[in-house]
């Protein structure tokens, strides 16, 4: 059940389709800036993931938001997250801005977005330990770090239509994650509705 989670969070937080994204907006700083950059960045992403983790289940339970629909509301924004990976818009290039990136746009909506968020909180409830959930996010993103540290390697190995296919390919094995949520999250509202099975039982 962890290797899920760890392969879950990854293929989310899109690591390889972010690409495009962090080289535009890190271009103006030099590369030992650009590190340090990311590895702050992906620490702050780190921290609000973890606020998620430990106290996002408590807030909805706060306002009356049951389980399964955590399940059905969370899959279907990791469907919608997984077709725009597989078919995207035609989006503005991004220009490198002169001011250094600080929690916007890195570490926050790209990093930790609401995909990401959503599949934590999820997580978080399934599992037996948030703590469990911890070692999923922290494995998930210190891999996603690494390839952006390596994004101009990367991006001048595979190219333009190697990232594209690849991002395309993480899509497709999150549309089945995202579906899989979904279908879980209705039958077990089915099952508490209908059967009185308690959430968990």
């Amino acid at each position: 059940m962890f290797d899920r989670y760890v392969i879950s969070l990854f293929f989310v937080l899109n690591a390889i389709g972010n690409i495009p994204l962090f080289l535009a907006i890190l271009a103006p700083f030099p590369l030992k800036r650009q590190r340090m950059i990311i590895l702050r960045e992906f620490f702050i992403a780190f921290i609000i993931l973890l606020i998620f983790n430990f106290f996002g289940q408590h807030a909805l339970n706060l306002i009356g938001i049951d389980p399964p629909i955590i399940g059905i509301a969370g899959g279907a924004v990791l469907f919608l997250i997984a077709v725009m990976m597989i078919f995207p818009h035609e989006n503005q290039k991004l220009r490198g801005s002169k001011h250094e990136p600080m929690i916007v746009p890195l570490a926050t909506p790209i990093t930790a977005g609401p995909g990401t968020i959503t599949a934590v909180m999820i997580f978080s409830h399934q599992a037996s330990s948030p703590f469990v959930i911890t070692g999923a996010i922290a494995i998930a993103l210190f891999a996603s770090m690494l390839i952006i540290l390596a994004a101009s390697n990367i991006k001048r190995l595979l190219g333009e239509k190697g990232l594209i296919a690849i991002e395309r390919l993480g899509g497709l094995i999150l549309t089945l994650i995202g579906v899989q949520m979904i279908m879980s999250g209705i039958a077990q509202f089915i099952q508490h509705e209908f059967h009185g099975i308690p959430y968990g039982g």
